[in-house]
């Protein structure tokens, strides 16, 4: 390495270490702003071409060589330490001593370039991206290696070191904090997200539990007393049959056994519904056609597909509800119901058909509400009508 002249620069605090608050808003998530990654870019360029035109300048033999090597070695290092991704244990460590290497060539050999610079950018991003010993140590080590090459080639060593001490130690600090900033930050972003986890688990117990009670008092209540209905009337259905009644009594029995059998049935999925069982779906259509009787009828279109057990409760609901609402107030003789599987959605229609106009329309129940608002939760929509010869339920979800 030749002698040269006493360097007359004195060490100050570049604002090339700004080539690092790319890393420094984030330690996990995010980007930084990107004038300041464009900044950060433009400084790391800047020292670049500052040590490719400024004598000794890149070659092949003597100092020039040196500043080759140490060109090539700083930007090796940059690329494997600048990444704001994960990188694999070691790369970050490499890449940090390459640059801290060449900058300390840089300083020996070419004092007159900005090269000496990346000093700033070691010690920036051991604080902002390594664990606390390994950046300590690889900055400590760094400007360790600057100050003993500016005391042997200054003619002031004591005030040019402690002038590079004292700008770059602050940098190495302010960098540790705003890692333990982020990290706390991360930190209380977590805790947020447990504590809306614990209010979501909380609040979802609450509402377990009260099913729970609900499912009880009508297990209690309304299936016991629905079931003691049905006894009552297949008893009351084979006196009258043992003792000579009306036909048409008979059969007037046997209906409000039906119904009653049916309710207890629908109880029974009720209170199975609130303890978490399976929800009925479009699987079980048929049954609900088969117990109308052989009135009714079931076409499905299309591949019938997965959806939400919303909407498969919803699509189950309703078809029950227009077939109740059908037995109940329709003059119609027939029923079709049709599931199709289409590309926007799937789609249930329920109609009867008949003579004379039907008095469903009219009804004052809030069936149809509730099925609209069923619909509607789920984006969907359901329309409700008489036609020619009867009436007709459509419900449509996305």
């Amino acid at each position: 390495m030749s002698t040269r002249a006493p360097m007359t620069r004195v060490a100050r605090a570049p604002t090339v270490s700004d080539v690092n608050v790319r890393e420094l808003p984030r330690l996990s998530e995010g980007r930084p702003p990107a004038a300041l990654r464009v900044f950060g870019v433009v400084a790391l360029l800047v020292i670049v071409v500052s040590t490719l035109t400024t004598d000794p300048m890149p070659g092949l033999h003597g100092d020039g060589l040196w500043v080759t090597l140490a060109v090539v070695a700083f930007v090796a290092g940059i690329a494997a330490s600048l990444p704001l991704n994960e990188l694999p244990p070691g790369v970050r460590l490499a890449g940090l001593v390459l640059a801290g290497a060449a900058s300390c060539v840089f300083t020996a050999v070419q004092p007159d370039s900005g090269g000496y610079a990346g000093i700033y950018y070691v010690v920036v991003i051991a604080g902002i991206r390594m664990p606390r010993v390994t950046g300590y140590l690889v900055a400590g080590g760094t400007l360790l290696a600057e100050v003993l090459i500016v005391s042997l080639e200054h003619d002031k060593p004591a005030s040019t070191a402690a002038g590079l001490v004292f700008s770059v130690v602050p940098w190495f600090l302010i960098t540790r904090m705003i890692r333990q900033l982020a990290a706390r930050r991360d930190r209380a972003e977590e805790l947020v997200e447990e504590l809306r986890e614990s209010r979501e688990a909380a609040a979802q117990s609450a509402a377990l539990a009260e099913r729970g009670r609900v499912a009880r008092d009508l297990h209690d209540v309304l299936a016991h007393s629905l079931s003691a209905l049905a006894l009552q009337l297949e008893g009351t259905r084979l006196l009258a049959r043992g003792r000579g009644a009306d036909p048409e009594i008979v059969a007037g029995l046997e209906h409000a056994h039906r119904l009653a059998a049916g309710g207890l049935a629908e109880a029974r999925q009720a209170i199975a519904a609130l303890r978490g069982d399976a929800l009925p779906g479009p699987e079980r259509l048929h049954e609900l056609v088969e117990a109308f009787g052989p009135s009714a009828s079931l076409s499905v279109i299309g591949t019938p597909r997965e959806t939400s057990s919303e909407a498969r409760l919803a699509l189950y609901r309703t078809a029950q509800e227009a077939l109740t609402n059908v037995r109940r107030h329709s003059a119609g003789d027939r029923v079709e119901m049709r599931l199709e599987y289409g590309d926007d959605g799937t789609t249930l229609t329920v109609a009867d058909h008949g003579p004379g106009a039907p008095v469903m329309a009219g009804g004052g129940g809030y069936g149809l509400t509730g099925m609209r608002e069923r619909a509607a939760l789920l984006g969907g929509r359901l329309d409700a009508g008489p036609t020619e010869d009867g009436f007709r339920v459509r419900l449509w979800l996305p």
